[in-house]
């Protein structure tokens, strides 16, 4: 499996295993239809210590068509429940010509921006504003024309899994291949808002990187923090994650959003987390050999002449580690003291 090299404000960054995770915090619509809140929004990313920040690029009308009949009606998630879909798209919606300044924006910053297309058009926009890499909501994933369009820019696609099975993550992995896709990340995620800690299936990411060639991560829109810092424990390279200024302010995504203070917390555990990963080894830390002389090793635990043979009685294996190492126990039994030893002395193999 590649790694995932891409350029950011900070130079070239690599994302897959080995390399640190790639944090990215999802304004989507918590801006509110405020431009300041959307710049308030990224200095907040920004001070978290997050990688990127992303947007969905789409309007009511790339999205859905304006009618209120029961099919366009929405019936789940308490802050969407009673609108039509035209109508929260329309509150959601991150106008298009505030996005180039955000990106400009946020790269002032030190982080990166990026989107979600939703529509040819939007691909074609993106284009226009240089961004590095693509991101594909999972609802989107049959959208086969898309997929196409994404795929032909030639750069790097994240893909969130959602509700699809694994025979349309297989066609669209297939298809954003065929159209010149150089690297793809999927992440594991549950499309419920928000999604309970009992939903989550963690492991699946593990999962996801060996099924699909790919580097895995996570979509986390669970309400607190255990889900993105298991899923770094568990190999994720990517984690997102829905972010607000304030959840009481409200917001189309806000009740399953992180605020500042927690946003910035889960940039800190899952740099601890990694430091805590490391890399396989046995070798002895630094710190750690100062505890060697609480291993066990050969004392002599009577006074022993010159000439005397070693024997199960004036030789012990105990604490301290100063003498011989207790492998060699058996070989001692029976062998010459070259010396007078006395008692509470540690055996060496000078001493033979």
């Amino acid at each position: 499996m590649n790694e995932i090299v891409i350029s950011t404000p900070k130079g070239k960054r690599r994302i897959g295993p080995g390399n640190s995770t790639f944090i990215v915090a999802e304004m989507s619509g918590n801006h509110n239809q405020s431009f300041d809140n959307a710049l308030k929004i990224i200095d907040a990313a920004a001070e978290s210590g997050v990688d990127a920040i992303k947007l969905q690029t789409y309007t009511p009308e790339t999205m859905t068509i304006d009618c209120n009949n029961k099919y366009f009606q929405v019936n789940v998630n308490e802050a969407w429940r009673g609108k039509s879909l035209y109508k929260l798209y329309q509150e959601a919606y991150t106008p298009w010509e505030w996005q180039p300044k955000l990106k400009d924006y946020a790269e002032s910053k030190g982080i990166l921006l990026f989107s979600t297309p939703f529509d040819e058009s939007a691909v074609d926009f993106l284009e226009k504003m240089n961004v590095s890499l693509y991101k594909i909501a999972s609802f989107e994933l049959g959208h086969i024309p898309l997929l196409k369009k994404v795929g032909s820019t030639n750069k790097p696609v994240i893909i969130s899994r959602g509700l699809a099975s694994i025979e349309e993550i297989n066609l669209a992995v297939k298809t954003l291949r065929e159209e010149g896709c150089p690297a793809i990340i999927i992440l594991h995620c549950v499309s419920s808002y928000p999604a309970t800690t009992e939903q989550m299936n963690i492991s699946t990411i593990q999962n996801i990187s060996k099924r699909f060639d790919v580097v895995s991560g996570l979509s986390d829109h669970t309400l607190g923090l255990t889900a993105s810092i298991t899923a770094v424990s568990l190999g994720a390279s990517v984690v997102e994650k829905h972010f607000t200024l304030s959840r009481v302010e409200g917001g189309p995504d806000a009740s399953f959003s992180l605020e500042p203070s927690e946003m910035k917390e889960l940039v800190n555990s899952i740099r601890e987390v990694e430091k805590a990963i490391g890399k396989p080894t046995y070798d002895i830390g630094e710190k750690e050999k100062e505890n060697l002389i609480f291993k066990r090793s050969i004392f002599a635990v009577k006074d022993i002449k010159n000439g005397e043979k070693f024997t199960n009685l004036n030789i012990k294996i105990i604490r301290p580690g100063y003498g011989i190492e207790p492998k060699y126990y058996e070989h001692l039994l029976g062998k010459i003291s070259n010396r007078d030893i006395e008692m509470g002395t540690p055996i060496k193999m000078g001493d033979l």
